[in-house]
């Protein structure tokens, strides 16, 4: 069996779409190996090309386009709501205010950067962000995955980044935040096969999530409880992360327009064009 190795975060949206992989209900074709990182270090690891299959930032695919082809599934867009930037409470924000986000090349830094440019950046794991407000090492921060759910009562929220998404996108778009990219140099057929793969274990993990989101409490892999794990899932994990329809095409494609009009990317690219040809096996096979 060929090896593929895949990196995802450890937040409850991406460990719920894989592990359906993880568990044998899907995919015995290839012989998944499986990395748990943040973020930011899965968006550095990815312009290292280390995995075959990793999670990314949407905002980071433009830099890594020309070595990974974009998966259509397993996908984490906000509607109505996303990350969120916080302050403590009574705390006015000066326009160069100090803030912490999760990793410089995360969808919610590239939306933070053009709304707030003077402002005084500094990177941390997210899990981090909410005690470096709290004890004053930053003005504010921006939460991202279940920080959004509950935060400390001394903190309250500046900005929506969806409101923000919003305002520059002037298109009532779903805000992209994370996806799936997989390493161009495998081979097209296995390329093909380990999307369907990936796009099956997020069908089952939907479809069963009464089964598997207990297995995956009672194995301590999540960080919440069973209502929140549940609302979460609600938010990132859901039927629109299966396969991803032309909104969330057109979305990521504003996304990469605003980065590349405020200078973050050289050239500008349309997502559709960097998908994996999976017509190629319908033409090799008539």
């Amino acid at each position: 069996m060929k090896k593929v190795s895949v990196a995802h975060s450890p937040d409850a949206d991406d460990i719920f779409m894989y592990m359906a992989i993880k568990f044998g209900w899907v995919g015995n074709a290839y012989k998944y190996e499986n990395t748990a990182l943040d973020i930011q270090t899965l968006n550095e690891f990815a312009l290292e090309n280390i995995y075959d299959v990793s999670a990314i930032s949407f905002a980071l695919y433009p830099l890594i386009a020309n070595e990974y082809a974009l998966l259509k599934t397993a996908v984490s867009f906000g509607q109505g709501y996303g990350p969120k930037l916080i302050k403590k409470k009574n705390k006015t924000l000066k326009t160069n205010f100090k803030v912490a986000l999760s990793g410089a090349h995360t969808s919610n830094a590239l939306i933070f950067r053009i709304k707030y440019p003077q402002a005084k950046i500094v990177y941390k794991n997210f899990l981090e962000i909410e005690k470096a407000v709290l004890n004053d090492e930053v003005d504010a921060g921006v939460l991202i995955h279940e920080s959004i759910l509950e935060f400390d009562n001394n903190l309250c929220v500046e900005a929506e980044l969806w409101d923000i998404w919003q305002e520059l996108a002037k298109d009532d778009l779903p805000l992209p935040l994370g996806g799936m990219a997989l390493r161009r140099s495998l081979p097209l057929n296995d390329a093909i096969a380990i999307e369907k793969d990936l796009i099956k274990a997020v069908q089952v993990a939907d479809d069963n999530r009464k089964i598997l989101a207990p297995m995956l409490m009672e194995r301590n892999l999540i960080r919440v409880d069973a209502q929140k794990l549940d609302t979460y899932l609600n938010l990132y994990a859901n039927k629109n992360s299966i396969n991803m329809n032309e909104r969330q095409f057109d979305a990521i494609d504003k996304l990469f327009e605003l980065g590349y009009d405020h200078k973050f990317y050289d050239v500008l690219i349309k997502s559709r064009a960097y998908l994996i040809p999976s017509e190629y096996e319908e033409f090799r096979n008539s």
